[in-house]
């Protein structure tokens, strides 16, 4: 029986797979930790129209005031006291410096003057309204 040897010139060429995969798990987890999630109010209000409103640059809180009273943070009823909580432990998890107020149109003023000083309160100074333009 004979063996063949293989001589320089027939080696096969491979590409070595591991390098390539190691950087792109490393783009996908840094893609992950860099993402900023937004903290949703959880309703749609009708908000006020406003002819001279501007866009903001993006927030990643959302507090929503309905007509009826309810305040919606992430999904979830809360109370107007508990308002500056909840600010300090989204602030906590995802740290930013503008809140929006989702106020519906037919919302009672003394109450969003009151989530409004929560979220001053919970050390936010840069406030939003929405607004339909």
């Amino acid at each position: 029986m004979a063996r063949k040897n293989r001589n320089s010139d027939q080696e096969e060429a491979t590409i070595d797979m591991t390098p390539m995969l190691d950087i792109v798990f490393i783009m996908l987890i840094f893609f992950i930790v860099t993402t900023s999630f937004v903290k949703e109010a959880g309703i749609d209000v009708n908000r006020p129209q406003a002819t001279q409103a501007t866009q903001k640059k993006s927030a990643n809180i959302f507090v929503a005031v309905r007509e009826n009273g309810e305040i919606w943070m992430d999904k979830r009823m809360v109370d107007v006291e508990r308002v500056a909580a909840n600010i300090e432990k989204m602030l906590a998890e995802q740290p930013t410096d503008m809140v929006v107020v989702q106020a519906d149109k037919a919302a009672r003023h003394g109450l969003v003057v009151k989530v409004m000083d929560q979220i001053k309160a919970a050390g936010i100074e840069k406030i939003s309204i929405a607004a339909e333009k």
